[in-house]
């Protein structure tokens, strides 16, 4: 059975211990508000009441071979930053931390978290597309270099099969499935499938490839999605430079 520790339970960690609580892991959580850990504590493993700027408490209460920890301070920026250096000595392989800023998830990156999350920022990111294109239904970072996204096929290649499209090739993404407008539940089907008009694509891809393939016959007259796309995702690019 997986563990999980949850070090601050601000909305972020919340949210997260809110979805773990429906799964079969055993689950930790620390924080310095009694009223919290009161609500939660009959709902997890352990429960701890206590403040965990202190580096001994962090090493008395997080077993080093725990799966995951997630730490969610708030606003307690300094904090968060000295208990993600405080998981990284002690051995904790996987350490994802909430930052508030850029410049906050650039430190706690040098001081030993694994996982950034920001979670306005991945808000915009999944919007975004949405507002601008008519054709994205759904869209979703997996990491910097890759998304999922839900595309309704474009005018242009209604008619076209599969093998005439050349997804792949021609515009550098994959076809993982499709649905129709009106379902939910996805279908796989065969190369010589012909695309229909309320055919929903789930495809995978670059946010460049993605973006440029999201806006083909839409966005007359509006900024191109690929070049918003750009500007959302450049700052990787700057930080190898």
């Amino acid at each position: 059975m997986k563990q999980f520790a949850i070090i601050g339970l601000s909305r972020f960690g919340r949210r997260v211990l809110e979805e773990l609580l429906d799964t079969n892991t055993e689950i930790l959580i620390i924080d310095k508000d009694r009223e919290v850990i009161d609500f939660y504590k009959d709902k997890v493993t352990t429960a701890y009441i206590a403040d965990a700027i202190n580096e001994e408490i962090i090493r008395r209460l997080v077993p080093p071979n725990i799966d995951a920890a997630i730490v969610d301070l708030g606003d307690r920026l300094e904090v968060s930053i000295l208990v993600t250096n405080y998981l990284k000595k002690i051995g904790v392989k996987e350490i994802i931390a909430k930052a508030e800023t850029d410049d906050h998830g650039e430190i706690l990156e040098l001081v030993g978290a694994t996982r950034i999350v920001l979670p306005n920022k991945e808000a915009a990111k999944r919007i975004v597309p949405l507002l601008i294109s008519s054709l994205v239904f759904s869209y979703l970072p997996i990491s910097a270099d890759f998304v999922i996204a839900e595309i309704k096929v474009p005018p242009t290649l209604v008619g076209k099969s599969l093998i005439q499209v050349d997804f792949r090739r021609k515009h550098r993404i994959n076809v993982i499935a499709f649905r129709k407008i009106d379902v939910e539940n996805y279908a796989l089907f065969s190369p010589e499938y012909r695309l229909k008009e309320d055919d929903i694509l789930l495809v995978g891809g670059s946010e460049q490839d993605i973006g440029a393939f999201g806006e083909v016959d839409s966005l007359k007259g509006t900024p191109r999605l690929t070049a918003i796309f750009k500007r959302l995702f450049s700052r990787k690019e700057q930080r190898k430079e």
